[in-house]
This record gives structure tokens, C-alpha cells and sequence, in this order.
């Protein structure tokens, strides 16, 4: 067994171990979800509440606030399929809550460059979150027309360890090319979606006006 598998057969029983417990105390999945963007909340608080003299330690702070943040967001829909209370509000209000959790992030950052008066960084950040929501909301909207569209590199999981990395390691100026990355793989992301429901949607019928 590699030192790599045995990290991931670790990690993988202490998740478990947690959606167990969490499983016995019939705690509802909604909660879960919205305890894990309380905690995204404190992250952005952090991320905003930093300064030229101190970014580096509250962006480390903000960084692993966010990873707390993240084990709920692992184990909310365990929880749910566990205990049995998986229902078609609880997969709509995790998405809900989901672009809610990215969007708060965001706005941390934003914030943050706004005091230091990073403008370009501040014109980024926006951008950023802007294709952000657009990567979820391409999907969603694609697949109520052809019924699934998981094309494209940049999902949520992928955008979080991103800012998870540029917050824990902002030290040595990761934030800025992390954020460069998310702008250009989000932008590339929403137009492969775009480009791939066209081609899927030639095929079919025109939509019937609405009333």
C-alpha cells in the first residue's frame, strides 16, 4: 500500500466516522448545509477584515475556516442518505446555499483588495465571481433542456481547493495567479457548456412561446 492510498483510506474512515456521528444525533442535512456557509461567513469575515500588515495570517486563518467549512459540505448529503431524509428540497436548497457559499467568498476578497486599493484585483475578484455563478447556472439550465451537462474543467470543488490553496499560502502571492486561474478556467468552463447544450439542442424542436 502507497503512503498516497493510505492518506485517502484515513481520510476516508475519519469522514465516515463523522457522518456516523452526526448521524446519530438526527441532526437535519438543511442544517448541515447552512452551518457550512455560516462558516464560509467567517472565512469572508476574515478575508475582508485583512490588511497589507497582517493578509498573510488571516488569509491562512480564512483558508482553514474554509476547509472547516468544507467537511460540512462533504457530509451534509451523507448525513441525509444515512439517516434516510434525502429529498428533492434538500438537493435544491444545497445548490441554493452552494452559490450563496462561493459568492460570500468572493466578496471577502473583494472587500479586502477595495482597502488595500488593489483596483484591477477588485475589477478580478468580480469577474471571477460572476463566472462562478455562471459555470453552476450554464449546468443547471442546460440540463433542464437536454438533461445533463457535466462538461468543462472548473466545478465548485475545484474553485474551493483553488481558493483554499491562494488563502493558505497567500505568503508567497499565490492569491493573485489562483485567481487569474479561476477567471480564465471558469470563462473556458461556461463556454464549453454553452458550445456543448448547442450542439446537443439543434436536434430539437422549437420552444413554445409563453403566454
Amino acid at each position: 500500500m502507497t503512503w498516497t492510498s493510505a492518506f485517502g483510506r484515513t481520510c476516508g474512515w475519519l469522514l465516515d466516522r463523522i457522518v456516523h456521528g452526526l448521524a446519530l444525533t438526527r441532526i437535519s442535512p438543511n442544517v448541515l448545509t447552512f452551518i457550512g456557509l455560516i462558516i464560509n461567513i467567517a472565512a469572508a469575515f476574515l478575508f475582508g477584515h485583512a490588511y497589507a500588515a497582517n493578509a498573510d495570517r488571516m488569509f491562512l486563518y480564512a483558508g482553514l475556516v474554509i476547509i472547516g467549512a468544507g467537511i460540512f459540505d462533504m457530509v451534509d448529503g451523507r448525513v441525509a442518505r444515512r439517516n434516510n431524509q434525502v429529498t428533492v428540497f434538500g438537493a435544491f436548497f444545497d445548490s441554493v446555499i452552494d452559490r450563496y457559499s462561493d459568492v460570500v467568498l468572493f466578496f471577502g476578497l473583494l472587500v479586502y483588495y477595495g482597502r488595500i486599493n488593489r483596483f484591477r484585483y477588485v475589477v478580478l475578484v468580480a469577474f471571477v465571481m460572476v463566472t462562478s455563478l455562471m459555470v453552476s447556472y450554464t449546468r443547471a439550465r442546460a440540463e433542464a433542456l437536454i438533461g445533463q451537462c457535466k462538461v468543462g474543467f472548473m466545478e465548485r470543488p475545484e474553485r474551493i481547493v483553488l481558493v483554499i490553496l491562494g488563502a493558505l499560502f497567500n505568503k508567497w502571492g499565490v492569491m493573485a495567479p489562483v485567481l487569474w486561474v479561476l477567471a480564465v478556467l471558469s470563462t473556458i468552463t461556461v463556454i464549453h457548456r454553452i458550445t456543448y447544450t448547442y450542439q446537443n439542442t439543434k436536434h430539437l424542436p422549437p420552444l413554445a412561446p409563453s403566454k
